[in-house]
């Protein structure tokens, strides 16, 4: 009898499609070529039944099978089918999202084995003769391969790429291609752990099976160590660790990190990679090949073929949430992923989540505190510089200049933080009023001076500066207000001879580039550096003591009820950058608001008391962690469909245990020339508002205002934008 295969392919329906079976059987998480429309597609085999409920005689058949094996398979097709309920997304995106760009088509897999390195007869010669060899690193590199081939990463890691390219030139190395996991090169030994993270440590490895643990440590604590111990135990059972972390910026010091420690090939996935080598470190992970996995938020949905254990890094920062297209949460999809391979997940940060803290407290995670910095480093001072009734230079206060000024005087490093990027948010006309506004969201162009372009930070516009003023022709244009680049044209002028630094998005454009300027930053030729959030995380910058957060009251007057949690988050985080060795660290954060009480919280009792604070305001008011979101946002041309949509949408909600709020204006109103609104769906329990979701969406799919605008729904946002 022949078989029905269920295909799903990349395409916005929530289905699958149906076809018969060929003559070549096709394993279910394999792609396979199929006639869709006027063309063929690729799609992936997403189930097997006995019968179709549409005319057999009418099925298609499948056109080709691509992979002999499934290149899906076990618990990540199981996982990805749960996403797709769970974040109500089309299972054919989810799927096709999850492997790299180069396996979306009919391209075969390539050959098994990483690229490797033995040990040719030159080089036995060479090794026996230590009068032929002339460099300490070939000669490392050499002592390496006679105990075995190495991987290409391992050699460039142990000796860099310019004594393997030499050894190669002499012909005393030759390429070979390895299968399995690569030998291990030893690794560097590290710092001995303290009490705390011995104990920390402990306690994941004794787990063996699945557990879920909040590493809650302040900065400079070494939770970077913990995560090592752990691995290298993992690594020990010949197991595989898969690493999280939020930021690209972080990746090439962790991956070197990571390399030196533990003396494995880590691979590395995340978009800055070309397609190849995502592919490469993709394939690499499902076969076995990379003991260590290490990437971003797309990095969670790597296959492993030895899973052992999963490690999120700053488990609170929002860049695991995926903000377009398939919504899913990187954190949370990795929780599921570790209860469903049995094996122990980390989430780690000195500012955790309020969901996780909340986590905790149900004896759902088990917390693990590191509470003191590791080593002799201390805790950095927090300082409060009243901004009232003082003359600013730029955003800068005379204290805060006297502050960097001693700081540099002393040979020390500075962190001016930024949040916003540009020269200024506003160009203004002194003579008339008018400032320059984006057509399409009726928001402030920023000033970028250096490139002489107002730009959108929202959807992208961006025109010349003008040299008048396009209402009235004046010529007193004047920017409002500063960014980081401003910032660093302030403080290279006041301090004349001193290295200072931007590090944005601007500046680090470019892999190259973005990792050569990360690489200098510890460095002599970095004294002051301005940063946005891309400096607030992961960094370890052993001369920076000083660090002064500029624009601390954005925060603090904001309607998004996660504002709080995010502030104090980032200032405690960017606050930790300072005093990390031994020299004590000073944090100055500028305010029109020294009396309010958020900061009074952090002032006093640090970021746990105000997460305590926090969570019981939430609960008092129904939010999350205490309540269960999902929100519709739309967008239209038309506004009066948009309106109609939405108000429709709203009276479909009418359910027990739902509530419907909407339809609000979207906190931006307009953007890229559609007018936004939404509707926010609230439950108590997360199973009513999983029930009540795919109903009430096929029903939003059958109005007739549904294809005159674009719509999406977010479960479990986290930001109303």
């Amino acid at each position: 009898m022949t078989s029905i295969l269920r295909v799903a392919l990349p395409v916005p329906l929530h289905t699958v499609f149906d076809y018969r079976e060929g003559d070549t059987p096709a394993a279910v998480g394999s792609r396979v070529r199929v006639p869709f429309g006027r063309r063929e597609r690729v799609g992936i085999v997403a189930a097997r039944v006995a019968a179709s409920e549409l005319d057999e005689e009418r099925l298609k058949p499948i056109g080709a099978v691509i992979d002999t094996a499934p290149l899906l398979d076990g618990e990540l097709l199981a996982t990805l089918r749960w996403a797709a309920r769970y974040y109500q997304h089309p299972l054919g995106e989810v799927l096709f999202g999850a492997i790299p760009t180069r396996l979306r088509s009919v391209r075969a897999l390539p050959e098994p084995g990483i690229a490797a390195f033995a040990l040719a007869a030159g080089g036995r010669a060479a090794l026996a003769d230590p009068a032929r060899r002339h460099a300490p690193r070939i000669d490392a590199l050499l002592a390496a391969l006679a105990g075995g081939p190495r991987s290409a990463a391992q050699l460039t890691a142990l000796a860099g790429a310019a004594a393997r390219r030499s050894a190669l030139s002499r012909g005393w190395i030759e390429p070979v291609r390895l299968t399995g996991a690569p030998a291990t090169a030893g690794g560097t030994p590290g710092p001995a752990l303290n009490p705390a993270q011995r104990d920390a440590a402990a306690a994941v490895i004794a787990a063996r099976g699945f557990g879920a643990f909040l590493l809650d440590g302040v900065t400079g604590s070494g939770k970077t160590e913990v995560y090592l111990e752990i691995i290298r135990d993992c690594l020990a059972r010949d197991r595989q660790a898969l690493v999280l972390v939020p930021e690209i910026a972080l990746t090439p010091q962790t991956l070197r990190r990571f390399r030196e420690r533990l003396g494995v090939d880590v691979a590395a996935l995340h978009s800055g990679l070309g397609e190849g080598e995502r592919e490469r470190a993709w394939l690499a992970a499902a076969r076995g090949e990379a003991p260590v996995v290490l990437g971003t938020r797309s990095a969670i949905w790597v296959p492993l073929a030895r899973p052992g254990l999963i490690v999120v890094d700053e488990e609170h920062d929002t860049s695991y949430k995926q903000h377009e297209g398939f919504r899913y949460h990187a954190r949370d999809v990795a929780v599921v992923r570790a209860k469903a391979l049995d094996v122990p997940v980390v989430l780690g940060s000195a500012t955790p989540s309020l969901e996780s803290l909340a986590n905790v407290a149900a004896a759902r995670y088990r917390s693990l505190r590191l509470d003191h910095r590791a080593g002799l480093a201390q805790p950095p001072a927090l300082r409060v510089v009243d901004l009232r009734h003082q003359r600013l230079q730029h955003g800068l206060a005379a204290p805060t200049l006297d502050a960097i000024a001693s700081c540099v005087a002393r040979g020390e490093q500075v962190l001016v933080f930024k949040n916003r990027r540009g020269y200024a948010p506003v160009l203004i006309c002194h003579d008339c009023g008018w400032s320059a506004h984006c057509p399409d969201c009726e928001r402030a162009l920023t000033l970028h001076r250096a490139d002489a372009r107002l730009r959108c930070h929202h959807c992208g516009f961006e025109q010349r500066v003008p040299s008048a003023c396009p209402a009235c022709g004046g010529l007193a244009l004047n920017a409002l207000g500063e960014g980081t680049e401003r910032l660093e044209e302030v403080l290279k002028s006041r301090f004349e001879g001193v290295p200072v630094v931007r590090v944005d998005r601007d500046t680090t454009r470019g892999r190259r580039l973005r990792d050569a300027l990360l690489d200098s930053l510890p460095g002599a030729g970095a004294r002051i550096l301005v940063g946005t959030q891309m400096l607030a995380k992961g960094h370890d910058l052993p001369h920076l003591t000083l660090v002064v957060v500029v624009g601390v009251d954005e925060g603090l007057y904001s309607i998004d009820f996660r504002a709080s949690e995010r502030l104090g988050q980032l200032i405690v985080q960017v606050a930790g950058r300072a005093g990390r060795a031994e020299r004590p660290g000073t944090v100055i954060l500028q305010t029109h608001a020294p009396d309010h009480p958020l900061l009074g919280v952090l002032l006093d009792g640090g970021y746990r008391a105000l997460a305590q604070r926090l969570l019981q305001e939430r609960r008092d008011a129904s939010l999350p962690p205490f309540a269960q979101f999902a929100l519709l946002r739309a967008e239209a041309k038309d506004k009066l469909a948009l309106e109609r949509f939405l108000v429709s949408a709203t009276q479909a909600a009418a359910c027990a245990g739902i509530r419907a709020h909407g339809p609000l204006a979207a906190p931006m109103p307009r953007r890229a020339g559609a007018d936004r609104a939404q509707v926010l769906l609230e439950s108590a329990d997360r199973s009513t508002l999983q029930a009540f979701l795919p109903g009430w969406l096929d029903a939003l799919r059958a109005l007739p205002d549904e294809r005159r605008l674009r719509w999406s729904i977010d479960v479990d946002p986290v930001d109303l934008y």
